[in-house]
C-alpha cells in the first residue's frame, strides 16, 4: 500500500548529522527519569549507593508492580533526585564500565507462549518500549492490541537515519519481530519511506505487511500512519514500538541479557561536528557534546525541535529519545521586530523570502517571536495535519471539559508528536502538545 501525505512541513535546519556512528565509553552517568512515562506513579526499588547489575530494578509502577523499569548499566546508585511534593525526577547510576548483567536466559520467542513472552520484558525492564494508542502511554500487559505498528523511519527535523543504524542488525530485528508477533492475534504493520523501499532493512523481514509512505514531516509519525492504513476507532488498542526498542527486544531473547544500547544522533545548527553516537538509554548529555557546541547560550533538547524536551547541558537523554539536538536560545532582543525583511528567518507563510529559497537551510532559536493570544482560526493546523479532524474544535473542547466531544473529534487517535507542526504554525502561541495531554489524563481518569 502506497500512501501519499500532501499535508505538512519539512523544516530545513542546518546540522544534519554526518553517516557515520562514534562509540564511547560506558563508564559516565546514566539516569531513568519516571516524568518520561505519562501516567506513570513510582516507586522506588533502590536508595543512594546502592549497588546495582545491568537489569536491575530501579523503580515500578505503583499500580501494576509488574511492569518494572531497569538499570541501563551496572555500578552504584548515585542519586535519587525529587522534585515538589518529594516527585520522584531521575534515579542516577554511575556506571563501573563491567556490564556486569542479569541473566534473564535466553530463548527463542516463537517457542514461548504469549504470557512467557510478557513476562520475560516485563522482567527485564523493556515492558515500557511498548506503548499503546489512545493515549500515548505504557501498554497495559493484560490487554490485546488489535494491531501492533511500527514506522521505521523519522520525518521530523534532522532526525536519525534508522535504516543505517539498524542494517547491521537483522537478525536481531527479526527475533525482536518475532517476539512481538505472540503479543497480538493481528498484524505487525510497517511504515516505511518511499524512496527506500528497494535497500530497506524491513524489506527481508518476515511477519510484516509493509506500507509506503511519502510527503513532508508528519509522515513518519506512526500515529498518522495508523490513522491512514487503519485508525483507532473508540473501543481499539494498537500498541507501538520504536525500530531500536525492537533490537533491544531481539538481543534480550538472542542473549538473556538486557541491552540498553541506543545510537543517537547529535544535529543543529550549534554542533560542529553533528554525527551518531552509540550510547546507551538515558545517558548524560554532557560528555557527548564535549568539544563539540559553539559558544554563547544554547537550548539543548533531547528529541527533536518540535516536540522534544529542554535538559540542562548536563542533563540525560529521555527514555525514547535517539536525537539530541542543539540550537541557539532567543533570549536576544531584534531591532525593528516584525519590520525586518528576515532573510535568514523561515516562514510557513509568504510573509518574509523563505518561499523564494525552497532548499536553503536555517539556524533557528527559540524565540517565539509574539505571546499566547486567542485562538485565531486561519487555518493553519488543517495545512500541517494529515489527518481527518478538526485540531482546532478538539483543543477547545479538552479545554471545556466536554468528553462526548473530545471522543467524537478524534482524541483517540492521536499523540502529541501529531500535533507538534500544529504548535509551530500556531498564530495564537497555544502550547498544543501540553493541552493535549491534559486531554488524556481527562479522558483517563474519566473513563479508566
Amino acid at each position: 500500500m502506497l500512501v501519499n501525505i500532501k499535508k505538512g512541513l519539512d523544516i530545513k535546519i542546518k546540522g544534519k548529522p554526518a553517516a557515520r556512528i562514534d562509540t564511547l565509553d560506558d563508564q559516565g552517568l546514566y539516569a531513568l527519569k519516571p516524568t518520561d512515562f505519562p501516567g506513570l506513579t513510582p516507586r522506588l526499588a533502590v536508595k543512594a549507593e546502592d549497588k546495582v547489575k545491568t537489569g536491575s530494578v530501579l523503580f515500578f509502577d505503583k499500580y501494576r508492580p509488574e511492569v518494572k523499569f531497569t538499570s541501563p548499566v551496572s555500578g552504584r546508585v548515585l542519586a535519587v533526585n525529587r522534585g515538589e511534593r518529594r516527585m520522584i525526577l531521575e534515579v542516577i547510576v554511575e556506571s563501573d564500565g563491567k556490564d556486569e548483567a542479569i541473566d534473564f536466559t535466553k530463548a527463542d520467542p516463537k517457542d514461548l507462549q504469549r504470557e512467557e513472552v510478557i513476562k520475560k520484558l516485563m522482567d527485564s525492564g523493556l515492558w515500557p518500549f511498548v506503548r499503546q494508542r489512545p493515549f500515548n502511554i505504557i501498554a497495559a500487559p493484560g490487554d490485546k492490541p488489535r494491531d501492533i505498528f511500527i514506522s521505521a523511519f523519522d520525518s521530523s527535523p534532522l532526525a536519525p537515519d534508522n535504516e543505517m543504524i539498524l542494517k547491521e542488525h537483522k537478525a536481531s530485528l527479526q527475533t525482536g519481530i518475532d517476539a512481538l508477533a505472540r503479543l497480538t492475534d493481528g498484524k505487525i504493520y510497517v511504515g516505511i519511506r518511499k524512496a527506500t523501499v528497494p535497500e530497506s532493512v524491513f524489506g527481508e523481514i518476515r511477519g510484516v505487511e509493509i506500507n509506503e509512505f511519502s510527503g513532508p514531516h508528519p509522515a513518519g509519525n506512526v500515529g498518522i500512519q495508523i490513522h491512514h492504513i487503519k485508525p483507532v476507532n473508540k473501543g481499539d488498542i494498537v500498541w507501538v514500538i520504536n525500530p531500536q526498542d525492537i533490537l533491544s527486544i531481539g538481543r534480550l531473547f538472542e542473549t538473556g541479557r538486557l541491552n540498553a544500547e541506543r545510537v543517537i544522533s547529535i544535529a543543529g545548527p550549534e554542533v560542529k561536528r553533528p554525527g551518531y553516537v552509540k550510547t546507551r538509554i538515558g545517558a548524560c548529555i554532557s560528555p557527548l557534546l564535549e568539544g563539540n557546541v559553539e559558544e554563547g547560550r544554547l537550548r539543548f533538547i533531547s528529541g527533536n525541535v518540535l516536540s522534544g524536551e529542554k535538559i540542562s547541558r548536563d542533563g540525560f537523554l529521555a527514555y525514547y529519545d535517539n536525537q539530541l539536538t542543539v540550537i541557539r536560545e532567543g533570549d536576544y532582543h531584534e531591532l525593528f521586530g516584525w519590520i525586518m525583511p528576515r532573510f535568514h528567518k523561515f516562514s510557513t507563510s509568504m510573509s518574509y523570502f523563505s518561499w523564494l529559497m525552497p532548499k536553503k537551510e536555517y539556524r533557528p532559536d527559540t524565540n517565539l517571536n509574539g505571546g499566547q493570544r486567542a485562538f485565531v482560526l486561519s487555518g493553519e493546523y488543517e495545512k500541517v495535519l494529515p489527518m481527518d479532524i478538526y485540531p482546532v474544535q478538539l483543543l477547545k473542547s479538552i479545554m471545556t471539559e466536554d468528553i462526548d466531544k473530545m471522543e467524537n473529534l478524534g482524541i483517540y487517535e492521536l499523540a502529541e508528536e501529531d500535533m507538534a507542526l500544529c504548535e509551530y504554525v500556531c498564530t495564537s502561541k497555544i502550547e498544543v502538545q501540553s493541552v493535549l495531554r491534559q486531554g488524556f489524563e481527562l479522558m483517563i481518569k474519566e473513563l479508566g
